[in-house]
């Protein structure tokens, strides 16, 4: 599978964004009752922030899944963690679909991974997933990620976890991932 990222279009891409982040297996993103313009809203918020940013993935061109970045010494984590340089936070979305394709998410999440770890000044990514959400603690495991500890954010009980440059790609060829910007 080859995966390209562009920045994501908070007019244009909002309806595709809000038909996926509605969906009840997108229940993690606490937007379940979000309205279109709700979600035209937070990802305008996300554009005009220079410490975050939103990607649509793409597959053979078409939008495949939802990834955003974020510096956590000022977005998500502040104060809940002592930042290292080189930290970038993750968050990443994979709709559902009629069709799974066995192996989708993971492909996924590596090509992310792969896709952070391009900018020779991230060392480490930082992802704060919801406690209970044990099948993104999987995905999270099989690319490198090692929990650190839980921690409280406002809105949940997060398991903090980290993966270094050095970890990911000791498990991962940077050629097996099918990335491209």
């Amino acid at each position: 599978m080859t995966f390209t990222f562009r920045p994501l279009d908070p007019l244009k891409d909002a309806e595709l964004l809000h038909s996926w982040l509605t969906h009840p297996k997108a229940a993690f993103w606490m937007m379940q009752e979000a309205k279109l313009e709700d979600v035209e809203r937070a990802y305008m918020e996300i554009a005009a922030d220079e410490h975050q940013q939103a990607y649509l993935g793409l597959r053979d061109g078409e939008p495949a899944f939802l990834m955003e970045k974020y510096d956590p010494a000022h977005r998500e984590l502040v104060g809940l963690y002592d930042p290292q340089p080189g930290d970038v936070g993750m968050h990443f979305l994979v709709p559902p679909t009629d069709r799974p394709v066995h192996g989708f998410t993971r492909a996924v999440i590596t090509a992310v991974m792969a896709y952070l770890f391009e900018d020779p000044a991230v060392e480490r990514v930082v992802v704060e997933p919801d406690v209970s959400n044990k099948a993104v603690h999987a995905l999270n495991e099989a690319v490198g990620f090692v929990p650190e500890r839980e921690i409280q954010k406002p809105e949940k009980k997060a398991l903090l976890s980290f993966c270094t440059r050095d970890h990911f790609f000791n498990r991962h060829s940077l050629a097996a991932t099918g990335v491209s910007a």
